[in-house]
């Protein structure tokens, strides 16, 4: 029997005090869980081994591999691609959006972790909130839910189900199938499935914080469009006969002759190898020569364009190999390496009255001029004859790192926005193919479980930045929201802690000895509200571990089947709604849709004690007595 004991009173202390800091949003919930573990440290309740073994535990290794993976699904566009197609099927409706999201989600669940499943669906539905003018605030949530609500229609989908058929075969009982679960699991997804839709509808009612308040910053679309880049940018092919073949653009002297402006100058490279850029790109400059089939963007009046193109005998891109009305898309103009940003011309510079040819943008940044915003007017033609004024906002082209050098160096103009940012913005979009192909090894690989589910996502993560989905391992170190892990590594040693002082199995035998005598139902409600309870501060796994062999034992000494019972451990130990850091899929959504603790308590408490009585009063309904 277990006794009350001090380390027992201490750690439950702290526990209590951890949640009140939690509960209050004062202090950020990463430092209130590193305290908290600290004070377990200091008062020789774990030691320090099992203090940082949360840190190093799966979950968090996980965790990290399956942030790098996701960045690396939005990096490529992949995100995009999809929230496209569900974009379609859903509508912009919000319930609908919502519907949709949390049973594509649930059914990935039913095969793969909940955590592997949420990573993966994590980057997708933020680019469909996106595109559907919704707030992340009101998918997200319900998308880490909607994890563990799949992961109760097989045997694979949630470690307690593992647990409770396992217990059942050891005490001479047959084990529970694969789709075993699916008649509760099902009962349980639709059930929670509307309860979860109804509370973040009650409760996530705020808006994109992104999406109002950074307007001063105009994204890199923004300005393509305000500058009516797609209108005044061509693309010509340079033909054997051309006389600019194997020529410097300084010896052709163009600007002099013609009323167009070369920006840009592509070609491709002989190589197929799809790990690598096929198109090598270049800022036009007095020393670029040009090559056979080598692209030249050009600016300026299609009258203009089309005279220089014939007596160059050159080729306009037609539309019917490239795009509509000779024009180009945003993925044309800005790639990871090549970019366009907004300067604005202080009253104080020396570039003011000075003409653009003159300026010694292209000459000493390698940059070009594409557009002159002025007084709500835009100069887009003849730039070079252009005299530069005082409040001028112009719009240049070159690679980033020189658009950032010359935010750096340059006291006469200031570069609106951060280069470095949105150059890691731009995606890759000829890597998609590529990552979706890494994403769906690693979904097979954690199904066939021929090695560790931990393992497939760091070969996974390893991959998206060798084959070039992600740029370096500084963007992949940047994918990483580190308040999440550090939450959940340091909170994982509370479970051990509640364990090990006795906390867990005082409960659970108080639980057996006060409700055993009031018939089975009541008992069964006990053991699913005393798991779902415990599961908060303890792993989902650990409580089924605990629970599965009392629960069976109640069963069996109330002379009951004991399957409901095992159904209500499962069940109870998986639908953690109520904290962030019970499950890494709540931990995992935390720091992207901005949440705060009390959003968790809100939205998931109401969720899970509903969601509890609907299966305590439908289990005995499929499994009997």
């Amino acid at each position: 029997m277990t006794s009350l004991n001090i380390d027992m009173i201490l750690t439950l202390i702290i526990l209590l005090l951890a949640s009140i800091l939690f509960v209050s949003g004062k202090v950020r919930s990463d430092l209130v869980a590193v305290s908290a573990l600290s004070l377990l440290v200091i008062l020789n309740i774990l030691d320090t081994g099992e203090a940082l073994a949360g840190f190093a535990s799966s979950v968090v290794i996980m965790m990290i591999g399956l942030f790098i993976v996701g960045g690396a699904i939005f990096q490529t566009g992949l995100a995009k691609i999809v929230s496209s197609k569900l974009l379609n099927l859903a509508g912009t409706n919000e319930t609908r959006l919502l519907v949709t999201v949390m049973l594509s989600t649930s059914f990935v669940g039913a095969f793969i972790s909940n955590t592997g499943t949420i990573a993966v669906m994590l980057p997708i539905v933020i680019s469909l909130a996106n595109q559907a003018q919704v707030s992340t605030r009101r998918l997200l949530m319900p998308l880490a839910f909607s994890g563990s609500l799949g992961g109760m229609l097989t045997l694979i989908g949630s470690p307690p189900n593992m647990v409770v058929s396992e217990t059942l075969e050891k005490a001479g009982y047959k084990g529970i199938s694969f789709f075993g679960f699916a008649p509760t699991g099902l009962i349980c997804l639709v059930a929670g499935t509307i309860l979860i839709i109804l509370f973040s509808k009650i409760v996530l009612k705020g808006k994109n914080k992104s999406g109002s308040k950074r307007k001063k910053e105009r994204s890199l679309d923004e300005l393509a469009k305000q500058y009516r880049l797609a209108q005044n940018l061509y693309r010509i092919q340079v033909n054997e006969a051309s006389p600019m073949l194997e020529k410097t653009l300084k010896e052709l002297s163009l600007a002099s002759l013609y009323r167009v402006h070369i920006n840009e100058v592509r070609r491709r490279q002989s190589h197929k190898n799809p790990f690598f850029k096929t198109i090598n790109q270049e800022i036009a400059g007095p020393e670029t020569r040009l090559h056979l089939k080598d692209i030249i963007y050009v600016t300026g009046n299609y009258e203009d364009i089309a005279q220089f193109a014939n007596h160059q005998k050159l080729t306009i891109i037609s539309d019917d190999i490239i795009e509509k009305d000779y024009s180009v898309t945003l993925e044309e103009l800005t790639t990871p390496e090549i970019g366009i940003a907004e300067i604005l011309i202080p009253s104080n510079s020396r570039h003011i009255n000075q003409l653009v040819k003159h300026s010694g943008f292209r000459e000493n940044y390698n940059v070009n001029i594409l557009g002159i915003q002025r007084k709500g007017t835009y100069v887009l033609n003849e730039l070079k004859e252009e005299k530069i004024k005082s409040g001028d906002a112009i719009l240049i082209q070159g690679e980033w790192k020189h658009i950032a050098r010359l935010s750096l160096d340059h006291e006469d103009v200031v570069v609106v926005g951060q280069p470095a940012k949105a150059a890691a913005s731009i995606p890759l979009i000829h890597k998609a193919p590529i990552a979706a192909l890494i994403m769906v090894l690693m979904i097979v690989g954690m199904i066939v479980n021929v090695v560790p589910a931990v393992v497939c996502v760091m070969v996974a993560a390893i991959m998206m930045v060798v084959t070039g989905c992600l740029p370096n391992m500084e963007s992949a170190y940047k994918t990483v929201n580190w308040e999440s892990i550090v939450l959940i590594g340091a909170m994982i040693p509370m479970s051990t802690a509640i364990e090990k002082t006795g906390a867990a199995a005082l409960l659970s035998e108080k639980l057996v000895i006060g409700l055993g005598g009031y018939g089975p139902l009541v008992l069964l409600a006990g053991v699913y509200f005393a798991t779902s309870m415990m599961t908060l501060f303890v792993s989902n796994t650990a409580c089924a571990v605990l629970f599965a062999p009392i629960a069976l034992s109640a069963a069996i000494a109330l002379d009951v089947n004991p399957v409901p019972f095992m159904l209500a451990v499962s069940i109870g130990a998986s639908m953690c709604f109520a904290v962030p850091f019970s499950t890494p899929p709540n931990a995992l959504v935390m720091g992207v849709g901005k949440y705060k603790f009390m959003d968790y308590v809100k939205v998931g408490l109401p969720a899970q004690i509903l969601l509890g009585v609907v299966m305590v009063l439908t289990l005995p309904l499929v499994y009997p007595f």
